[in-house]
């Protein structure tokens, strides 16, 4: 499963949002912990096992927007 995560920086830190699954969302203070936020919460809505490994590719970055494609096994 690949899904599409938008990160983007504020003026206090940074937030990341999956913009298909609603609710789907977090903010802090780094890109870094954003990032792993907001994998917990994918784990948390789609039900899935602690073990799941996840990958991360960027595929876009300009100054205040970043996207992320979040590839998994479901």
């Amino acid at each position: 499963m690949i899904l599409t995560i938008i990160v983007e920086k504020t003026d206090d830190g940074f937030e990341a949002d999956i913009e298909s699954i609603k609710g789907c969302d977090a903010w802090a203070p780094t890109e870094d912990e954003a990032l792993e936020q907001i994998s917990a919460k994918v784990k948390y809505y789609l039900n899935l096992p602690d073990n799941v490994k996840f990958k991360l590719d960027k595929t876009k970055d300009n100054f205040r927007v970043k996207v992320y494609k979040l590839i998994f096994n479901k």
